[in-house]
């Protein structure tokens, strides 16, 4: 079991991996972005009623973006829902969902338990490139299709931090940069691991297909959105 993976919280339900909602901008920002990726899956995957959904990455925290997926998705009673901090409360707020408190780099589930998976800006947040890999190559085994997003390393600005530029360093001095700007928890590689399109596109079992969808803002490509198929 690899168990370095996890989405550490504040007691107060407030993740660390949730930045700081600066005049409410970020949030809506990201509202923003994640409708549109909600609209690339459904015209993508086209669910059903009827298809079983697992979503790798759930979060306690109650931000107005924050499991986006679970108040937007239509067939919410076909969600499973998996992370590593307190969010039972999704079995109330949607009844019929299910919560399993799990690691998202060792998922207990057979081999392609799930018609879809999603991940939403997780792979950032699970450590160096061979986790990363792991990590994309765990939830292909327990989907028949997958659905990752990330931030867009190369977009301007870096969304945890909002920072402008300094992302794109060389990563050692990005990481020295913001520890010296008091951003101690995005310094550290587990934390924030940043990823370019085609590093994810090599995480991908060869025998499969990828489709590939950007997500702008501003005119740049602002988030990355990968469908697999078996």
């Amino acid at each position: 079991m690899i168990s370095r993976y996890k989405l550490a919280n504040h007691t107060d339900g407030h993740s660390h991996y949730i930045q700081d909602n600066i005049g409410g901008i970020p949030a809506k920002i990201s509202w923003h972005a994640r409708k549109k990726m909600l609209a690339s899956l459904m015209k993508q995957a086209q669910p059903t009623p009827e298809t079983t959904v697992l979503d790798v990455g759930v979060t306690s925290d109650h931000r107005q973006d924050s499991n986006f997926f679970e108040k937007l998705y239509p067939y919410s009673k076909q969600i499973t829902a998996v992370g590593l901090e307190d969010a039972y409360f999704l079995e109330k707020d949607y009844p019929g969902l299910k919560y399993v408190k799990a690691d998202g780099l060792n998922l207990p589930f057979a081999d392609k338990s799930f018609d879809l998976v999603v991940s939403f800006a997780v792979i950032e947040h699970v450590g160096n490139r061979q986790r990363q890999k792991a990590f994309v190559r765990e939830l292909c085994r327990v989907g028949r299709t997958c659905f990752i997003t990330t931030p867009n390393r190369w977009y301007p600005i870096e969304f945890h931090t909002i920072l402008p530029i300094v992302h794109w360093l060389p990563p050692s001095w990005f990481r020295t940069i913001i520890q010296w700007l008091g951003k101690d928890f995005f310094s550290k590689e587990e934390n924030l691991n940043l990823l370019s399109e085609r590093e994810i596109l090599s995480f991908f079992p060869a025998d499969t297909k990828v489709y590939r969808k950007h997500i702008r803002l501003l005119g740049m490509i602002s988030n990355l959105v990968f469908y697999q198929e078996n």
